[in-house]
């Protein structure tokens, strides 16, 4: 398991070096206009050149790149251009924002998409046609549409619910759940639709397997022949959807946030990249990045110890 675990861990980093540089080469082409950003469009040719010297943004482009590689293996990120605020802590407390979102929807997401996609492949019938029909419609409407609509309903409607704006945790717990609720119920909506699909398919097949036959044969009650036999072996095959779904939530949260005036990752990396302020996109990029890979590992860790077989990969 551990030279399994070493593999996948050497990918990653691979990976993240990869990803990083290849941003990197791509934003060298804009350091002029990142210097013009910062200066202003009127600003003459000799104070462009000089700020460019000054962030060392003319050295060549492999050796800014490993400059800031170093520094971030020694846990400096650098820090913004235009707020000098420091890239770690700014990032970090976005990323709080809307990982508060996303972990929510994912827990009512798999909740909700375990419990029809088991109940539509164990009952068929009309209950497989809700669970289709429900997968449809959260697949059939877009998420900013979906997110107009409640928000005309509950929030200028019926005002049960605020439009806009974020309320930590820390400061008002119920504040802050009346804050996320119209964001988690559009990414919850979406995350069914994907999730159930999936969690149906995988359990029809496992039902029809000859070890189900043969433990309904032995007279095994079905709740525990779906729930202790098939469900435990769709587990590996879910969790990689799962996986998915939570980068698929992560990355859509630009949109959400955007939508609600969420001060998250997704805002933040969008109005950065809109700035040209280079610290903050490379510190969002090799977040983003950590993350991916991160949750990608833990899912083939579980795999792995679930499958035995997939450790040969």
């Amino acid at each position: 398991m551990i030279p399994y675990i070493l593999r996948r861990l050497a990918t990653g980093v691979i990976l993240t070096v990869l990803v990083t540089l290849i941003t990197f080469w791509l934003l060298s082409f804009s350091f002029t206009g990142v210097a013009t950003n910062i200066l202003g469009p009127a600003s003459s040719a000799e104070a462009v050149d000089a700020l460019m010297d000054k962030l060392g943004l003319n050295r060549p482009v492999l050796v800014q790149y490993f400059d800031w590689l170093w520094a971030v293996l020694r846990g400096d990120f650098g820090v913004s251009y235009f707020t000098s605020e420091s890239v770690s802590k700014a990032v970090s407390v976005r990323l709080g924002v809307t990982l508060s979102i996303v972990l929510v929807a994912l827990v009512l997401s798999v909740v909700v998409s375990v419990f029809l996609g088991v109940l539509a492949a164990s009952r068929a019938g009309a209950v497989d046609r809700i669970a289709q029909g429900t997968s449809l419609i959260g697949n059939l409407f877009p998420n900013l549409l979906i997110a107009i609509a409640l928000v005309v309903v509950f929030a200028l409607n019926l005002r049960w619910l605020p439009a806009t704006g974020f309320t930590p945790f820390s400061e008002d717990p119920r504040r802050w759940a009346a804050s996320i609720t119209i964001p988690v119920i559009v990414l919850v909506i979406n995350g069914v639709a994907n999730m159930s699909a999936q969690i149906r398919g995988t359990m029809i097949g496992e039902l029809q397997k000859d070890y189900v036959r043969t433990l309904r044969t032995r007279g095994i009650p079905a709740w525990s022949i779906v729930y202790r036999h098939a469900l435990r072996n769709a587990a590996a095959p879910a969790l990689v959807v799962l996986s998915l779904e939570f980068i698929s939530m992560f990355g859509g949260a630009l949109i959400i946030e955007n939508v609600f005036a969420l001060p998250g990752f997704g805002s933040f990396a969008f109005n950065s990249s809109l700035q040209g302020d280079i610290p903050v996109i490379m510190g969002v990029t090799i977040f983003s990045v950590m993350l991916v890979v991160s949750v990608n590992l833990l899912t083939d860790v579980i795999n792995g110890w679930l499958n035995p077989k997939a450790r040969l990969f």
